[in-house]
């Protein structure tokens, strides 16, 4: 089943970003490489693709696991989580309807 993963940054998370980057990116390439990752990305703090310093908000994540509970255990061992990046993390079930052919 597919699961989101929001992830709340705390304030000013740019420079705690940057230290945990290569880490939190090798393990999406991990769920990718598996072809389980649907999509992933950060939540700009201002309405630009590039914020600069003004940084980031929050991460999506949504992947297939096996359960909730595999998802969530995922989730907890984010390199972003250990570097202090982020404040909370929600993980819940994600019904895709659309599009179709993604």
């Amino acid at each position: 089943m597919l699961y989101s993963i929001f992830a709340y940054d705390v304030p000013n998370s740019l420079p705690l970003r940057a230290k945990a980057r290569p880490e939190h990116i090798a393990r999406l390439n991990a769920l990718n490489d598996a072809g389980r990752l649907i999509l992933a990305g950060p939540n700009p703090a201002i309405d630009s693709d590039t914020p600069g310093e003004a940084g980031f908000t929050g991460s999506l994540i949504v992947a297939e696991f096996e359960s909730l509970e595999a998802a969530q255990k995922w989730a907890s061992e984010d390199p972003y989580i250990d570097a202090g990046v982020y404040e909370n993390v929600d993980v819940k079930p994600f019904k895709k309807v659309l599009p179709i052919n993604m």
